[in-house]
């Protein structure tokens, strides 16, 4: 069941939308509270957000770009803004459609059926992001960032390779040389104080992410991930 996160101040039309997409089968998150929306939305996690232009504080066109730096979920903007400029607007922050107020129900349903067939179903043309996921943090290779509890940090690359092997093995041992292997593909000597430095680079990050002690040395053997850990939040 595709989600459809609905950023609409006025409550009755927000309310109205709800009602009628959920009788076509799409689940609902109506937003009444505007000051925390990118908040809700990496929370939320929808396939399709409908967002007004004239929210309290910030508007739409705001809140579409930074939504954009964590998803490329289509964004419909529903407005009663009729002007050229607002819609190339919408268009120029990240918005797929736009769609001005009043409106027909039906004109709504079908654009976002068709903004989902693009991008989850026959017109699909690539698979969900994909993301190394264990215990509640996340790795997005597509991105080399990581997210705990709504906190990201990007990585580089050599730390992405790092975090990459050490969540796919989890609670399993990583030996030390497999690690260099994957991070130093060469034929060149590597220092293994190198290693060390990376491996209190990760813990470092995971820790401003909100997680001690997570990555765990096995002396003679090398790391694993712990399968719970103290969370520092």
């Amino acid at each position: 069941m595709p989600k459809i996160m609905i950023i609409e101040d006025n409550e009755d039309l927000r309310k109205l939308l709800e009602n009628y997409l959920t009788k076509y089968g799409y689940q609902c998150v109506g937003l009444d509270n505007f000051d925390h929306i990118l908040t809700e939305f990496r929370e939320n996690s929808p396939d399709l957000v409908l967002l007004d232009i004239n929210l309290p504080s910030f508007d739409g066109f705001y809140w579409c770009r930074q939504i954009r730096k964590y998803s490329k979920c289509p964004i419909i903007f529903i407005s009663a803004r009729e002007g050229t400029m607002d819609q190339v607007m919408a268009i120029e922050n990240g918005a797929d459609d736009y769609i001005t107020k009043p409106f027909s129900f039906e004109i709504v349903t079908a654009k976002v059926k068709s903004q989902l067939r693009r991008t989850l179903g026959e017109y699909a043309l690539n698979q969900k992001e994909k993301v190394i996921n264990f215990e509640g943090l996340k790795y997005y290779p597509e991105k080399l960032e990581i997210e705990f509890k709504g906190k990201n940090y990007e990585l580089s690359k050599k730390e992405a390779t790092m975090i990459a092997l050490l969540l796919e093995r989890g609670d399993k041992v990583t030996s030390r040389d497999r690690l260099m292997e994957k991070m130093w593909d060469t034929d060149m000597f590597v220092d293994e104080n190198t290693l060390n430095v990376y491996i209190s680079r990760i813990r470092r990050v995971l820790k401003e992410l909100g997680i001690s002690d997570a990555v765990e040395t096995i002396r003679g053997a090398g790391y694993r991930m712990k399968k719970t850990w103290e969370d520092n939040q």
